[in-house]
């Protein structure tokens, strides 16, 4: 217990916002859950969740080893936002670096003081959304958070503005907390407020209508989905956490890398509409807004341009 301890109280020295220690173990009832969902094809065309499924639901088949799953919360709610004045908009966790990268690197600097105290350990993995991990799950399972309505992992004092990252860990480390039941009561603020009805009834997302999905994964024509219903989001969409009353709780992260540049705080529609490639590479250098690519944001621009029309 103390160095499940020292790890949570080290993780959140290093400026995470929450950490917290879970067996690796079988996630049985979460697997159910996606598995009902899958058969439901709401994932769209993200095929990619269908593959390895076992190794999802398992850590210990994804890594062997596994004994402890090491989960951290890192906030992403900014403190400057787009104005939303004659603009598009973009999901708030883009607005800086490429999370992947900037929680990496975090998660290894973590690691790393694990290991001046245990030694060096052999089959690590540092995962942040770049594998078959259930994210959320793993979360709820160590106490961070609960799932909302909108699916979203929602921290009861804190909020939904958070990346989820993790580390696989060789260790049999003493559990820090218990999974959280949920506390979102009667509230439906956030399947009242989608406006594609991708939220078809609590805790149920159909992806094919989602504009976070369409905006990002979709690759295909928009053509036949409502460009008005999309309410100005050019890559991903807020709306669902932005209602959360939870999110009254979301205070500004202090990472210098998340913060948007000038070029970005000054965009306008005019600029969004003339943008050329060579200015989405500098403006998206090291932007989770490169999952889109220049050609798919041109063509969220062009389809939302379109309800001005």
């Amino acid at each position: 217990m103390l160095l499940s301890q020292w790890i949570v109280a080290e993780a959140e020295k290093m400026g995470f916002d929450a950490c917290g220690v879970s067996s690796a173990t079988l996630l049985e009832e979460e697997s159910a859950h996606v598995e009902q969902w899958l058969e439901a094809q709401h994932e769209g065309e993200m095929n990619y969740l269908s593959r390895n499924r076992e190794k999802r639901y398992d850590p210990r088949l994804l890594v062997e080893g596994t004994k402890s799953i090491v989960t951290v919360l890192y906030n992403y709610f900014p403190k400057q936002k787009l104005k939303e004045a004659d603009n598009f908009k973009i999901a708030k966790y883009a607005y800086g670096a490429d999370y992947h990268d900037v929680l990496k690197r975090k998660l290894r600097q973590l690691l790393e003081r694990i290991e001046k105290q245990t030694g060096k350990l052999e089959g690590v993995r540092v995962f942040v959304d770049s594998a078959p991990v259930l994210d959320r799950a793993w979360a709820v399972r160590c106490g961070l958070g609960f799932i909302g309505k909108n699916t979203a992992l929602i921290h009861p004092k804190k909020g939904s503005f958070f990346f989820i990252g993790h580390l696989f860990l060789p260790l049999d480390l003493t559990e820090t907390g218990h999974a959280l039941a949920n506390h979102c009561g009667r509230c439906t603020r956030c399947i009242d407020a989608c406006p594609t009805g991708a939220l078809e009834a609590p805790f149920r997302i159909d992806a094919r209508k989602c504009i976070s999905y369409l905006t990002i994964e979709y690759k295909g024509s928009l053509e036949g989905f409502a460009s008005s219903k999309f309410n100005g989001w050019i890559y991903g969409c807020d709306i669902c956490q932005d209602v959360c009353p939870y999110n009254r709780f979301s205070l500004p992260n202090i990472e210098p890398e998340f913060q948007p540049s000038e070029k970005l705080l000054s965009m306008r529609k005019t600029d969004w509409k003339n943008l050329n490639r060579a200015d989405f590479e500098v403006l998206f250098a090291h932007s989770a807004v490169q999952r889109a690519g220049f050609e798919g944001l041109k063509r969220n621009i062009g389809f939302i341009s379109e309800s001005e029309s």
